[in-house]
């Protein structure tokens, strides 16, 4: 049984003709540059709600809520949900969305009209999950920063660019694993958790969507390197991929010499390259350099 809004039911959730209808009413048209492509299918959102395993005692915070799709299926299940929207027209209209098509609920519904990367606090209680449609050209720095200033979230399910989804997910030895593979996992076990097809948006984006879930590790990565550290090192690693190790690292290290004596420290060959190296190889790295560099070695 379908769960889209019907003439004679309309229900709470945003079917294509009322995203439409919201649109115009708005004079917004989706652009570009902020990678905006709004989801049209209340099945999809509802889908994305389950797959992000949402409970009513979550505290969900929404990344990018546009016109309010997934934000009335998240507050249908969520106890609270808190959306941080950057456009001032979008970010102006969605309380009024809410308090229309889910009164019972508008009270358990902040919004904060801020630029994600800089949000560093939010309204209410701690946020224990994150649910959000990214645009692609942001979504890798967002999610990470968001990851890194609320510990709380322990639960994240975000929908990106199949492209983007696919490096996320990656596994050490993939062609297509990289710096988002290994930062996300620092905070999180991460796998792919589903594909979204293009004709559930508007417009109508020329990419395939994939969904990427990420549950953060229950303790942190044990490791007496700092993040900024280890992070350091996964960035030299990959900014010349095609080369060994120790020739990668060796401005990081600062010289090669020294670059070998890190990762020969850490049990990791100096003839290795990054896409072969797990988030704690890079971790042990990042340790070896700080007691070679503590011996005054």
């Amino acid at each position: 049984m379908s769960t889209s809004p019907t003439p004679d039911e309309p229900g709470p959730l945003l079917g294509p003709a009322d995203i439409r209808e919201l649109a115009a009413a708005l004079g917004v048209r989706p652009t570009k540059q902020r990678g905006q492509n709004f989801v049209i299918d209340a099945n999809t959102v509802r889908r994305i709600v389950r797959t992000a395993q949402v409970r009513p005692d979550d505290v969900v915070v929404e990344i990018g809520p546009g016109l309010g799709s997934l934000t009335l299926a998240l507050l249908e299940t969520a106890d609270r949900v808190t959306a941080v929207e950057i456009d001032d027209v979008l970010a102006a209209a969605l309380p009024s969305t809410v308090e229309a098509r889910l009164p019972q609920r508008a009270d358990r519904f902040a919004l904060v009209h801020a630029d994600a990367m800089t949000v560093d606090e939010l309204p209410g209680p701690a946020p224990t999950a994150l649910v959000a449609n990214l645009p692609y050209n942001v979504a890798v720095p967002v999610l990470l920063h968001m990851l890194a200033t609320f510990p709380t979230i322990e639960r994240t399910l975000v929908m990106v660019q199949s492209e983007v989804a696919d490096r996320l997910a990656a596994s050490p030895g993939s062609k297509v694993y990289g710096v988002p593979s290994v930062k996300a996992r620092w905070y999180a076990h991460v796998k792919r958790a589903g594909a979204i097809g293009r004709t559930v948006f508007w417009p109508a984006p020329n990419v395939d969507s994939g969904l990427v879930s990420l549950v953060r590790r229950s303790e942190p990565l044990k490791t007496t390197a700092s993040r900024e550290e280890v992070f350091a090192v996964v960035d030299a690693a990959f900014a010349q991929r095609r080369k060994t190790l120790r020739a990668a690292l060796a401005g990081w290290a600062g010289s090669a010499a020294a670059a070998e004596a890190a990762l020969v420290a850490a049990g990791v060959s100096p003839q290795a390259r990054g896409e072969s190296l797990t988030v704690e190889e890079f971790a042990r790295i990042a340790e070896a350099k700080a007691e070679i560099k503590g011996a005054g070695l």
